[in-house]
């Protein structure tokens, strides 16, 4: 690895605990809400269409609060901070095949590259899910009407309630591609909270992990 550990910055200041604050309560928020809004989402498709969609449109403006808040928001919350290059990302997974990978106090290159993946994804699933509500919204789309057209129609040719057939699943596909993500996710957690010794799902209903080492990277 290429990364040097650095000086604490201020916002790190070690409290009475020895834990600093890392993660701030908008972060910890669009976390749980997400997760929340996604099982209520997935729990409720096909037998609950109208929570589906109330479901789809809160993840979906959660997505749009996260972009945001990755440009102007807390330090370990912006896009600038934590997200690396191909190149730093594959030395650090690497590094995770090894067993010697550094600890990070924000995201990690591994964690930042999956963040990514699940907000592409999370994007795909809710715009798949609004663009199947109403067939006039394909409209909206020029590129698109002759491949996802045949989404609205069935057996018949008539035009079924909520769509089906390519439009319906691809929404499908991105999610199920959510729940593989997902599992990763849980999985990497998982493994730096055993690596580095720190609850990280804790630490992101605390906001708060342990004071950074002489070598870690914050």
């Amino acid at each position: 690895m290429t990364d040097s550990a650095q000086p604490v910055a201020p916002q790190t200041e070690t409290g009475a605990s020895g834990n600093v604050r890392v993660w701030d309560p908008l972060v910890r928020l669009f976390h749980w809400g997400l997760v929340a809004a996604f099982a209520v989402a997935w729990l409720s498709a096909e037998e609950l269409q109208p929570v589906h969609e109330i479901a789809g449109y809160i993840v979906a403006a959660l997505v749009a609060f996260r972009l945001v808040w990755g440009l102007v928001g807390s330090r370990y919350a912006r896009f600038s901070q934590f997200i690396k290059g191909p190149h730093d990302t594959l030395s650090y997974l690497g590094d995770m095949v090894r067993g010697g990978e550094r600890r990070y106090l924000g995201h990690n290159p591994a964690g930042a590259a999956m963040i990514v993946a699940l907000l592409a994804a999370l994007s795909g699933t809710a715009f798949t899910g609004w663009l199947m509500e109403e067939p006039d919204r394909l409209a909206m789309l020029p590129e698109m009407p002759q491949i996802v057209a045949p989404a609205w129609a069935d057996g018949d040719g008539d035009h079924g309630e909520y769509g089906d057939g390519p439009l319906k699943e691809v929404h499908e596909t991105f999610a199920n591609l959510m729940l593989f993500l997902i599992a990763l996710h849980v999985a990497g957690v998982a493994l730096a909270s055993v690596r580095h010794r720190e609850n990280l799902a804790r630490a992101m209903i605390t906001g708060d992990k342990r004071a950074p080492g002489p070598e870690d990277i914050i």
